[in-house]
């Protein structure tokens, strides 16, 4: 009689583990997780308050620009639009970069791909993901001359980890924040839905910076918005009229905001490169977003540790 309710408790287990709903899976790529459900990237924003400098923020950017796609399909101005990544395995060869800002820069080595896809224009970010060690690598103004390979900066980030940056130092971006996990993916889009923040810049901004961002580099005054600054969208705003895919941005953008991460366009949206894209359709609909329907979070209730990217959930 024992080992028959010993065999039933078994199967009661194993069909209660079987009916149990499965834990939110985060973003992942190439097998890896771009950090953990509950890390400020991953985490909703939705029902947050509203920062109390948000209107004078929201102005100094702007109240009657729109915002607009940094990422789409082809070229403009003969250069791929966007930020692309690469996947690097045990079979990636390791270089060591001299770097411009050394002292706030983790030395490596780096992997890099051959033929590695490298931004275009003036930033030239160069972002690759090792799928063995489930480590980002990030590289800012990337290039190769005579001495060998050179940047003005690089971080290395544990995908796995909620360890942040030194304060004061930057990484591959202003905000001393990695790129990779605020960039729109198409993949993420045609599955209907984006899991988490988003990267945005603007013209304009101070010499403060806000948890989770780690340094700032100022191109305004104090009235200026800081670095890591959260902004999402009026859940008010009626998204319904708006392509399908354009609708996936908007519900992201309401859900889990963007982050403020660079200093560049205002309300200028980072994404991948990828040859789905239409462009057309993302500049023409997303311009019909303005800064006047966006508004700012407080994001100071998410913050369990100063040093740590882990957030407090809703």
């Amino acid at each position: 009689m024992n080992k028959m309710l010993l065999l039933l408790a078994t199967v009661l287990l194993l069909a209660s583990c079987i009916a149990a709903k499965p834990e939110p899976a985060g973003p992942q790529i190439g097998g890896c997780p771009v950090f953990p459900v509950e890390h400020f990237w991953n985490t909703p924003i939705d029902n947050l308050p509203v920062h109390s400098s948000s209107s004078n923020w929201i102005e100094r950017i702007s109240l009657e620009k729109g915002l607009h796609p940094d990422f789409g399909s082809g070229t403009w101005n003969g250069k791929r639009i966007g930020i692309p990544y690469n996947l690097a395995d045990v079979r990636t060869p390791q270089v060591t970069f001299i770097f411009n800002y050394a002292e706030e820069s983790d030395p490596g080595p780096y992997p890099l791909p051959s033929n590695a896809l490298i931004e275009e224009g003036d930033d030239h970010h160069l972002l690759v993901v090792d799928t063995r060690s489930c480590k980002l690598y990030e590289l800012y103004k990337v290039r190769q001359t005579t001495k060998g390979w050179e940047a003005d900066s690089g971080a290395i980030f544990d995908l796995a980890s909620f360890t942040l940056r030194p304060d004061g130092w930057t990484s591959a971006d202003a905000a001393g924040l990695p790129i990779l996990p605020g960039l729109v993916r198409y993949e993420e889009v045609a599955e209907g839905e984006i899991k988490h923040a988003l990267r945005f810049t603007a013209d304009w901004t101070s010499a403060n910076h806000l948890w989770p961002a780690r340094h700032h580099a100022a191109t305004g005054d104090a009235k200026d918005p800081p670095m890591g600054m959260r902004v999402r969208l009026r859940a008010d705003f009626d998204i319904s009229g708006f392509s399908p895919n354009v609708q996936v941005i908007l519900k992201a953008l309401k859900k889990y905001g963007m982050v403020l991460a660079d200093n560049g366009s205002d309300w200028f949206i980072s994404g991948v490169p990828d040859e789905r894209w239409n462009n057309d359709v993302l500049v023409s609909e997303l311009g019909k977003v303005k800064g006047s329907d966006l508004e700012v979070v407080d994001t100071g209730s998410m913050k369990i540790e100063v040093d740590s990217g882990r957030a407090h959930q809703p």
